[in-house]
């Protein structure tokens, strides 16, 4: 079971990365967290940036990736800097720079293997 959500995790971050999401990381946070296997992380551009990203993973997410579950996607918080979307074994973090910058999480959750990369790949 885990491989194929690593392949959906992997699918979702080079979908990210094809539409100009900045910096994409995945981070396999399964042995650290109890809540969740993966973290995909990574920077938008603008708020334009991510309500198209957003329509794009809607999309992409809905349609086979997360089976029968719906995907419900924030609506109110699109200003605040940092969308959150837990697909329950993986969890899409998209951030503005200055949000992430402050919060590095790849540092919070240093211990967690790095599996993917847009700067590597």
């Amino acid at each position: 079971m885990e491989d194929t959500v690593k392949n959906k995790v992997l699918e979702v971050a080079d979908l990210l990365d094809e539409h100009q999401a900045e910096n994409v990381l995945v981070l396999d946070v399964a042995e650290t967290s109890g809540w969740t296997d993966f973290f995909i992380i990574c920077t938008v551009r603008s708020s334009g940036h991510l309500k198209g990203l957003l329509r794009i993973l809607k999309g992409h997410l809905g349609v086979g990736l997360m089976g029968n579950k719906s995907l419900r996607l924030p609506k109110n918080n699109l200003k605040q800097g940092w969308v959150l979307i837990d697909c329950s074994d993986f969890v899409i973090h998209l951030m503005d720079k200055e949000t992430r910058e402050f919060f590095e999480l790849e540092k919070l959750w240093f211990k967690a293997e790095l599996i993917y990369s847009s700067k590597l790949s």
